[in-house]
């Protein structure tokens, strides 16, 4: 998920009851709920290196128990430099177990988008991904801001009128933000076995389907994108299922295997194309020949370009529409010169240097 939604998330968990029992606890809690994603710093070595290790150790089981480790010395750190006591004494081993309470929650959610997480890296660096929230899922987001910005409204209403300060406020309403968390999850992840039966009952596919994937849209869970895969090519479709209506279109949604060239059989051999098949869960890798990009370099002469593309996220997630004339996110770009020697590697507009 984005980084707002594992702020809020981390708030919410401390606000609900946490934060009864020590000092620092929504604090250590809302920093802890975003640490994993401190990993965003590799991207100095590059886009390859960023893309390499994003959702990696920081974002694994092994890992949760440290990094709570070290938002508990940040925090200790705070509690040091500050002049004003808490309210109630801290208690650092309390502190500890909720922050990685707090991390482990980074890790939920990651796992509910189709990104995925790989939980038990670097022992088994498979990657698990539930295929049922957007990253950007604006009820839940509502839901966890409505709950921190409520009890502070009526804090303003009660000031006004001379009412008694509460101690601990909003445990209801961080509460019920995580209830609601639950229930967006338990009605998508239904809805998700629902789009794919109803696609495989549709019968598409000419050819029948090796395997079937739906990936989600924001704020509805009854619109899905369901990819299915044959022998010989990739069919997509807009799934409705509370119409159980299936929308596809014979040519502008099936997508041909590309063959393998001599160019994408180097390029899958370099370092991004290691690490992009490595996660990549429906690749689409062409041999573009000539066809660079406007937005890259030229290619040497000789050279071909290679693009690598994952089908799960070549939809428009505001509309029940592709766009093949434009690159998906995510893409990589791999330049093979005439010995197929790697002349250049891409993500995004960024080049990987060596």
């Amino acid at each position: 998920m984005e980084p707002v939604t594992h702020f809020l998330t981390g708030a919410c968990l401390g606000r609900s009851g946490f934060n009864r029992k020590t000092a620092y606890a929504t604090l250590a809690m809302t920093l802890a709920a975003e640490a994993p994603d401190l990993d965003v710093f590799w991207g100095f070595r590059g886009p390859v290196a960023a893309f390499e290790h994003h959702r990696g150790i920081t974002h694994s089981f092994l890992a949760a128990p440290v990094i709570a480790l070290v938002t508990t010395a940040f925090v200790w750190l705070v509690h040091k430099l500050s002049s004003k006591p808490p309210v109630i004494p801290p208690r650092w081993g309390l502190i500890w177990l909720f922050a990685m309470i707090a991390d482990l929650s980074h890790l939920l959610l990651d796992y509910t988008n189709n990104y995925g997480i790989r939980p038990f890296y670097p022992f088994d660096a498979h990657w698990y991904a539930w295929n049922i929230v957007f990253i950007i899922e604006p009820v839940i987001l509502l839901a966890l801001l409505g709950a921190l910005i409520m009890p502070w409204l009526l804090g303003l209403a009660d000031s006004e009128i001379g009412a008694r300060r509460k101690l601990f406020r909003g445990r209801g309403w961080a509460i019920s933000a995580l209830i609601c968390m639950v229930l967006v999850w338990a009605v998508r992840n239904a809805e998700h076995a629902h789009a794919i039966a109803v696609f495989r009952s549709a019968d598409v596919t000419r050819e029948a389907a090796i395997r079937v994937e739906a990936e989600p849209y924001p704020i509805n869970p009854f619109l899905w994108r369901v990819m299915a895969e044959t022998s010989d090519y990739y069919q997509t479709a807009t799934v409705r299922t509370l119409s159980d209506q299936v929308q596809t279109d014979g040519l502008e949604d099936i997508v041909d295997k590309p063959p393998v060239t001599l160019a994408t059989f180097a390029a899958k051999r370099s370092w991004l194309g290691r690490v992009y098949l490595d996660w990549s869960k429906w690749p689409l890798v062409v041999d573009r020949g000539t066809q660079a990009p406007n937005d890259l370099p030229s290619l040497p002469p000789g050279a071909s370009a290679v693009s690598f593309e994952d089908l799960r996220f070549a939809y428009s997630p505001v509309s029940a529409s592709s766009h093949p004339e434009q690159q998906p996110p995510l893409s990589g770009w791999v330049y093979v010169g005439a010995q197929r020697e790697i002349e250049g590697m891409f993500m995004g507009k960024k080049e990987q240097k060596p």
